[in-house]
């Protein structure tokens, strides 16, 4: 019992850190919890749960969804929210950022569009063989900017252009 108290005193202590920098924490029985954050007009906000394994399963909901991955301590789930929100904030200076959020939500939109085509539809090889030279066009085209813009966040590596 003394383990699962220190637990349990060292996940308030991250929940007193996420309040502390302006979120609003929701717990859902004791084992899910919903993290949301309002920066200016925009709404960002997470969801981990604890795993039956005792680690931490995180995603973002807002301003689109985003599974960010498995954490083993809640102090990895609190420095990962800290470093998204961080960066967030600092996309918000992009005169650009609006148009940003809408392509993403395009490309989750996207996703969930595709993955009903195959779980609903018989769909031919080359149909497919389409989609699939077009999602890598877009893959290499991202590529191709990141290539040519200038890098403005060094805190963290991004998880995606290992």
């Amino acid at each position: 019992m003394p383990i699962m108290s220190s637990r349990l005193i060292r996940h308030q202590i991250c929940i007193d850190e996420l309040r502390q920098l302006g979120a609003k924490v929701i717990s859902i029985q004791g084992i899910m919890f919903y993290v949301k954050f309002k920066v200016n007009d925009t709404k960002i906000s997470y969801m981990y749960h604890v795993k039956t394994d005792n680690t931490y399963y995180l995603e973002r909901i807002k301003p689109y969804f985003m599974s960010i991955g498995d954490y083993h301590t809640e102090e990895d789930v609190v420095d990962i929210i800290k470093i998204d929100l961080e960066q967030f904030k600092n996309a918000m200076n992009s005169k650009n950022f609006n148009e940003f959020i809408s392509v993403d939500q395009s490309i989750t939109k996207l996703v969930r569009y595709f993955e009903d085509l195959y779980l609903y539809y018989n769909v031919k090889k080359d149909d497919l063989g389409i989609i699939k030279d077009e999602v890598n066009l877009i893959l290499d085209k991202i590529l191709e900017i990141k290539n040519r813009s200038e890098r403005i966040y060094h805190k963290k590596d991004p998880e995606s252009f290992k």
